[in-house]
């Protein structure tokens, strides 16, 4: 199996044409692609925060400058105020829908009026990882977007609702042109065969892909009526997790969901990420924080 193989199948499955996809391992390393080649040392990157932990990280690898913008109280994008944070030393804006780690997910007018907002040779990377999960009808659709914007990048996972994420396999899909050239200086042979052959016959499993987010989208919303009814400030998510607004009681509520034996990643002062399990492992979270809550 060649990647250009595995690229025609990855084109095929979004209906666009090889040459508009990359691959990597993982969608890190293509995101870590991306900002290398496109994103000039000294330059500035535009994101939301808080978001994925990777985001800073591959700026700063590119010896760029990362400009972090708050999300709202809603936990979303402030997409007004990064907007405002793009200047002429701005090379590049990331976005993530569903973000992670809130779940909440942007909407397809308000980044349309945000990319009419900013330069069109600003490039804006859009990380769906988790668009698999999502059921609201009005959220942003990357793909949607290349043919009117050019300076859209689509990034995927198959770690996410593929399952295959020891793997460590993503890919990017964006105009040819840009495609093109993070290609011509990309590390060759990042993605192994066995993750290659992994990746393509997962795309052909699609009733277990479709059994999968069904089982998962309804637990994460019987899991998130619950922890509301009992006091819990729970984010909006779309995605295989939710998160809990628990400020300054999460290093607190973390430690008693651990001595639980209920690994979460948390970030003190600021909330929980809660990852959907089995509807058991999911009733033992939910018994476990009412516990807690019952004694804050």
């Amino acid at each position: 199996m060649s990647t250009l193989d595995l690229r025609t199948a990855i084109a095929v499955r979004c209906g666009v044409d090889a040459d508009q996809i990359c691959v990597g391992a993982g969608s890190v390393d293509v995101l870590a692609n991306l900002v290398s080649v496109l994103v000039d040392p000294g330059a500035e990157v535009v994101l939301p925060w808080r978001s994925f932990e990777a985001f800073p990280s591959v700026v700063e690898r590119a010896r760029a400058t990362a400009v972090p913008v708050p999300l709202t109280a809603q936990l979303t994008h402030d997409l007004p105020a990064m907007a405002a944070a793009v200047t002429e030393r701005t090379h590049m804006v990331m976005l993530c829908s569903p973000n992670n780690p809130t779940g909440t997910v942007l909407h397809t007018d308000e980044v349309v009026d945000f990319l009419a907002r900013i330069p069109s040779d600003v490039h804006v990377v859009l990380d769906e990882a988790y668009t698999h999960f999502n059921q609201d009808t009005d959220a942003v659709r990357g793909l949607d977007l290349l043919a009117e914007h050019p300076n859209v990048i689509c990034l995927h996972t198959f770690s996410k609702a593929y399952g295959l994420a020891g793997l460590r396999i993503g890919f990017s899909v964006s105009s040819a042109e840009v495609a093109h050239t993070v290609r011509q200086f990309s590390l060759p042979f990042t993605v192994t065969n066995l993750a290659g052959r992994a990746a393509m016959a997962s795309m052909l499993a699609e009733d277990e892909l479709a059994a999968r987010v069904d089982l998962t989208t309804r637990e994460r919303g019987r899991v998130g009526r619950e922890l509301d009814h009992q006091g819990w400030r729970v984010a909006a998510s779309q995605a295989n997790f939710i998160w809990l607004d628990t400020g300054g009681d999460t290093a607190r509520v973390a430690e008693k969901l651990r001595d639980s034996a209920i690994m979460t990643r948390w970030w003190d002062g600021e909330g929980i990420r809660v990852s959907l399990g089995t509807p058991r492992d999911n009733d033992t979270v939910i018994s476990t924080l009412a516990e807690i809550h019952d004694r804050l």
